[in-house]
């Protein structure tokens, strides 16, 4: 989602040595761009369990899953975190994990567990994919931000939208599925159909909409980015506090909390991982209360642990949506493939 990474553990290994129950004393995790956690937090595991930590980082969430499918015999590393509900299936379907049933995934909230039968994945945390907005335009220009779907389409919004590309970007993808959820089969298209009319901008990432182009971001206002909606997290406010100095009252965006859509986390123990015992140790770790507490602050997203406490800046700026747009995974599986050929003809060409 979003953050900034934290470096943690040691990317070398002379496959040496004893970690754990033996073996390398490195594992693994490939992951998207967003990955981050506390140092203190990741030294903490690594003392304990006597492996070192390396991260890969591998492009966008959408990226990372395709090429941890196209190099699943041979895979990068032993855990893959990062792949959501709207890709789960893809990976599934793929072969891309083993089955694994993390220490402590009876404490999961129950709404956030998926594949129960077969254990392939562990549920890590929650977001939700909504419409972002600079108050600061919207206050300059005298204009109510938008707060709905609808509203995206209506004149007074032309040319001010930015999302990601539905076939390479996780967000880009969770907002062509809020569209599908509100509207239905019968209606998405014609929805497009209006908001490419109202001169939607689409961009290959999400770094590239949220850093380069939305006008209300901290990087997007030095890159002078025009865009004053963007499509990106709820929990993307807090981002603009928390590393504002000095710290504002207010965040400068705001979320038009009737685009959202329930976003849900996933890592799993990959196929062919040459430290598997290291990889269970690791995904044991997501679902520990230390780390699902230290995600919010970096890679600002909800826990998935039930009781696991939310800082106060972050649920103050960063909310969950009252009522966000879901779809079964099973329609998703069934459809996912075609809706974003019809959406990439519709909107891109």
């Amino acid at each position: 989602m979003v953050g900034t990474l934290a470096a943690c553990g040691s990317s070398s290994d002379d496959g040496s040595g004893s970690g754990g129950s033996g073996g390398s004393k490195t594992v693994t995790l490939v992951s998207h761009d967003s990955w981050a956690a506390s140092k203190d937090v990741i030294a903490a595991f690594e003392k304990e369990s006597g492996y070192k930590v390396k991260v890969l980082e591998d492009g966008d969430a959408g990226q990372a899953v395709n090429k941890a499918i196209l190099t699943k015999d041979n895979p990068q590393g032993d855990v893959f975190f990062g792949v959501d509900n709207t890709l789960l299936s893809r990976a599934l379907d793929n072969g891309l994990f083993q089955p694994y049933e993390a220490k402590g995934s009876d404490l999961v909230l129950p709404e956030y567990r998926a594949d129960q039968d077969k254990h392939r994945v562990t549920p890590v945390d929650t977001g939700d994919i909504c419409v972002n907005y600079d108050k600061a335009y919207f206050d300059q220009h005298g204009l109510t931000p938008p707060k709905s779907f609808d509203d995206l389409v209506k004149p007074e919004y032309k040319d001010l939208l930015v999302t990601e590309n539905a076939g390479s970007s996780s967000p880009g993808l969770g907002f062509l599925l809020g569209t599908a959820a509100k509207y239905g089969d019968g209606g998405w298209e014609g929805y497009w159909k209006k908001l490419k009319a109202n001169g939607v901008k689409v961009v290959d990432s999400w770094e590239q909409a949220y850093n380069e182009e939305f006008s209300g971001s901290a990087g997007g206002k030095k890159a002078k980015g025009d865009r004053p909606l963007v499509v990106s997290y709820a929990s993307s406010p807090p981002v603009e506090v928390v590393y504002a100095d000095p710290q504002p009252d207010t965040a400068p965006t705001g979320v038009a909390d009737g685009t959202c859509f329930r976003q849900v986390e996933y890592a799993g123990l990959l196929s062919n991982a040459k430290n598997p015992e290291g990889g269970k140790a690791l995904l044991d770790f997501l679902l520990s209360k230390s780390f699902q507490e230290d995600m919010p602050l970096n890679m600002f997203v909800y826990p998935v642990l039930k009781g696991a406490q939310v800082p106060e800046v972050f649920s103050k700026f960063g909310p969950q949506a009252k009522d966000p747009q879901t779809l079964d995974p099973a329609k998703i599986a069934d459809n996912r493939d075609q809706w974003v050929k019809s959406w990439t003809s519709l909107v891109l060409k």
